[in-house]
């Protein structure tokens, strides 16, 4: 089954007032031409569920975003997400702020289809005050007080990966895989942009630990060449720190927010790309050393 489709196929799909997750870690790996589509869509209201980066304070940015469940929003070397911060100084968003743990822990009772996962993580800390979480007495002789993670179930999840096939297959060739895997699997439909794309990749035992999640998650493959630009790409190409300083100072400056669309989003990919200086380029952007 052919399950390649455009980035605004992809968007359509979205109705007001769904959770959505993302996948990556913070500027690493987002599927931003993905983020960017949904920018020049009509879409509201969203659930947004990330290990947060640029996607957030995008989303958050444009008024999209209604609730945030998020482990951290950053952009790494710019350590608050931008737009993030001023709309939640703001008080324009509700936000479920977790400890990273606990995040991963909501993602994986979503993809074992549990309401909840144990955990210690959490307990005697404001997280459990600032959130509706309650905790559970385990059945056994322990009697131990456990946190109840609920699960961070999600409409739809979009992962950007290194290289795809037309079937849904996927392999991710950076050193980290991130929680990707988790992601696909917490969503009742994932939708893949790609790097690179071909009709049926042809997995070995060198290659098929890139593959982390399995097909069958994998309703959509976006075709996005350079589709993680700010973000790093790692083996491909690293971010792009120059724009992603471009867009630290939107949320500064008087209307900066509809300055940076008029000229990053709004006339789609291609100006896009044009705009920071081509595809090759973009390509050709460091991958930093840590």
């Amino acid at each position: 089954m052919n399950k390649q489709i455009t980035a605004a196929e992809a968007v359509a799909q979205l109705r007001d007032g769904m959770t959505i997750g993302f996948g990556g870690w913070g500027p690493r790996r987002k599927p931003m031409a993905v983020v960017r589509e949904i920018l020049r869509s009509d879409v509201k209201e969203l659930t947004v569920v990330s290990y947060g980066g640029p996607e957030v304070g995008m989303l958050c940015a444009a008024g999209k975003v209604k609730k945030l469940i998020f482990g951290f929003a950053t952009l790494d070397a710019i350590p608050l997400e931008p737009w993030f911060r001023k709309v939640r100084q703001a008080g324009e968003i509700e936000v479920m702020e977790l400890d990273e743990g606990m995040f991963q822990w909501g993602l994986r009772a979503a993809g074992m289809r549990l309401p909840f996962l144990p955990t210690r993580c959490g307990l005697a800390t404001d997280v459990t005050k600032h959130n509706d979480l309650r905790t559970i007495q385990s059945p056994y002789d322990d009697g131990e007080e456990l946190l109840a993670m609920p699960a961070l179930n999600m409409d739809m999840a979009f992962v950007h990966v290194n290289k795809a096939d037309k079937l849904g297959n996927t392999l991710i060739t950076g050193s980290d895989p991130y929680f990707d895997h988790l992601v696909a699997r917490a969503a009742e439909r994932c939708i893949v942009s790609t790097e690179e794309l071909v009709d049926k990749l042809e997995l070995d035992a060198a290659s098929a630990r890139f593959n982390t999640f399995e097909r069958y998650l994998v309703q959509g493959v976006v075709h996005a060449p350079k589709g993680a630009h700010p973000t790093m790409c790692a083996p491909d190409y690293g971010w792009d720190l120059a724009h992603m300083k471009r867009y630290v100072a939107s949320a500064k400056e008087e209307g900066g927010w509809q300055v940076y669309l008029d000229e990053f989003v709004n006339n789609g990919e291609d100006a896009y790309q044009a705009a920071n200086g081509g595809a090759e380029a973009m390509g050709a952007l460091p991958v930093p050393t840590f």
